[in-house]
C-alpha cells in the first residue's frame, strides 16, 4: 500500500465496494461496507494473548478513529 493511503481514500475504496485487510494491535482484520454508516469487521488471524470477537460491527467514526493505527493495508474487490 502506498505510504499517502488516506482515511479519505479507504472511505472511497469501501464505498464503492472494496474489502480491506489490515493489521491492528498484531491482528490481521478485514472490513467491508454492510449498510450506509455500518462496517463488518471480521478476525482474520487471531493473538492468543490479545483474544477478539471473531466478527464486529463499526461505525464510519470508529474506523476513523482506528484508521492511523493500522497497518499492512491491502483491499481487494469483492466476487460476485
Amino acid at each position: 500500500m502506498e505510504k499517502n493511503y488516506t482515511f479519505e481514500m479507504m472511505y472511497e475504496d469501501l464505498r464503492n465496494g472494496y474489502q480491506i485487510y489490515y493489521t491492528y494491535v498484531k491482528n490481521r482484520y478485514l472490513v467491508f461496507r454492510t449498510a450506509k454508516n455500518c462496517y463488518t469487521q471480521k478476525l482474520i488471524s487471531n493473538n492468543d494473548k490479545n483474544p477478539n470477537p471473531k466478527s464486529t460491527m463499526l461505525t464510519l467514526k470508529r474506523l476513523k478513529e482506528m484508521f492511523p493505527f493500522m497497518e499492512e493495508i491491502e483491499y481487494k474487490a469483492i466476487d460476485n
